[in-house]
């Protein structure tokens, strides 16, 4: 085997610990679910793994050494991702009262919460840089080719993530459905998610390499 039997159980385990730990993510599935229903979570987190394939690549093929070393793209690519993060705050607080006025909340198609997903994971550059400086960590280049087993490991690591981003949206889209029934909390949860998203992009505006 490219990777050894134990490597992969340490792996899988830290991966499982980090999904655990409270972060831009995992929050941005929690609050998705919470105001549109665990299926919307589900396809946020699909969005979510699909920015991991993307920042597996990059780092198996050496491109993510580009915004560790160059200050200007992780700069540019940190903009990009406040920027969004904004955007959804400001659609949060806009939405609330106005969708709410017919006593029902319309529900973001399956590709919106997609997109969102991959917009939220792709624009966070300090995805690329953990990737760059966590998954070399259990690669071995006498078990083979290093830049297949980082590919192996990104897999391994988004199987953890849908696995604990899931059971994180089906929660979370039960408590979402006690709150339909409650105008008034439709609006809380709303602004809620408002705050949580211009939190994170002072967060990753105020981020240093």
């Amino acid at each position: 085997m490219i990777i050894a039997p134990e490597t992969m159980i340490a792996f899988f385990s830290a991966s499982v610990l980090l999904a655990l730990a409270p972060g831009p993510d995992n929050i941005f599935v929690l609050t998705q679910s919470a105001l549109h229903g665990r299926w919307s979570g589900i396809f946020v987190t699909l969005g979510l793994c699909t920015g991991l394939v993307g920042h597996t690549t990059a780092v198996a093929l050496g491109v993510a050494v580009i915004f560790k070393a160059s200050a200007l793209a992780f700069t540019a690519l940190k903009l990009a991702g406040a920027a969004y993060l904004l955007y959804l705050a400001w659609m949060s607080f806009a939405a609330g009262a106005s969708k709410l006025e017919k006593n029902s909340q319309p529900r973001l198609k399956g590709r919106h919460l997609y997109g969102r997903g991959i917009v939220m994971n792709l624009t966070n550059p300090k995805v690329s840089i953990f990737f760059l400086a966590f998954l070399p960590q259990f690669a071995d280049p006498a078990q083979g080719p290093v830049s297949l087993q980082i590919l192996m490991l990104g897999l391994i690591f988004i199987a953890a993530t849908v696995l604990i981003f899931g059971m994180i949206a089906l929660l979370a889209g039960a408590i979402g459905d006690w709150f339909a029934g409650s105008p008034k909390a439709q609006i809380w949860l709303n602004r809620v998610a408002g705050t949580v998203f211009a939190a994170l992009a002072v967060k990753l505006i105020t981020t240093h390499r």
